[in-house]
């Protein structure tokens, strides 16, 4: 433990943004698992609600230098690109249903 009051005081900070930063890394992870169940579950329109949310999450932890921007742009690529890839088969197998 700090015995100099400027040490003790600066524990007492760190322990506030460490809280902070746990808050909004786990809400981030939330979102982002929230994309994934919602693909699993089919919903397009729910997958894309939940995409555009992860999206504005990541970009808070992005402004506050909770994670680095490659982090971020890697994070939301992936999420985009499972998204795409779960839906653009079936809108592929309804056309090809159409025109047969």
């Amino acid at each position: 433990m700090p015995i100099i009051r400027s040490a003790k005081k600066a524990l007492r900070q760190s322990l506030k943004k460490r809280e902070r930063n746990r808050e909004t890394l786990s809400k981030m992870k939330t979102y982002m698992r929230k994309v994934l169940d919602s693909v699993k579950s089919g919903s397009r329109e729910e997958s894309e609600k939940c995409l555009r949310q992860a999206y504005i999450v990541i970009d808070k932890a992005l402004k506050k230098n909770m994670i680095h921007k490659n982090n971020a742009a890697r994070k939301k690529s992936r999420m985009a690109r499972v998204v795409a890839k779960a839906f653009s088969g079936k809108k592929e197998a309804k056309q090809s249903k159409e025109t047969a």
